[in-house]
């Protein structure tokens, strides 16, 4: 009795297990052991004092001996927006900071597609080229719209710092 009940827990640990490859395949999301999850259950956000950024990547993998922040984003184009490169990028940097360990890369899934983000030095040093101009306008109070979508300023957290939003209507 107690092998067959051991035997039927064995097959449906297995078919979990099945379940969940499934599932971080048809995502894009790599293979390696997911260590951090904000899509099922809210996680507490990676902090950094000494970048004073804070972020919640939706997934971090530990494949081989690195740690991957990984994003998962949809939209109407054909590729990722520079934006959603830069969200990634903070959250490489995040990972650095927390777990002391370099982070060679991030994985940007759009519209179930991965894309692998090297998270070189050109990128790093745009990152803190924008956060360096984000600060800036803020302390400045000066912040300048970069597009023509009145649903972008509707929805942006900068709204309350802009004096150029795009107005309702046609």
């Amino acid at each position: 009795m107690l092998l067959i009940g051991a035997i039927i827990i064995f097959a449906y640990a297995s078919k979990i297990r099945r379940s969940v490859r499934a599932k971080k395949k048809s995502c894009g999301i790599p293979k390696g052991m997911i260590l951090y999850s904000d899509l099922n259950v809210p996680a507490a956000p990676l902090f950094s004092s000494r970048s004073r950024l804070t972020g919640k990547p939706d997934y971090i993998v530990r494949k081989d001996d690195h740690f991957l922040p990984v994003e998962v984003k949809t939209g109407g184009g054909q590729h990722p927006h520079h934006s959603q490169v830069l969200q990634l990028a903070v959250y490489c940097q995040l990972l650095e900071e927390t777990t002391g360990a370099f982070v060679p890369e991030g994985i940007l899934v759009y519209n179930n597609v991965p894309y692998t983000i090297p998270f070189d030095p050109k990128l790093r040093f745009e990152l803190e080229s924008v956060i360096k101009r984000m600060r800036s306008c803020l302390r400045s109070g000066v912040v300048q719209r970069n597009h023509q979508e009145q649903k972008r300023c509707t929805h942006c957290s900068m709204r309350q710092y802009c004096n150029d939003v795009v107005p309702d209507g046609p």
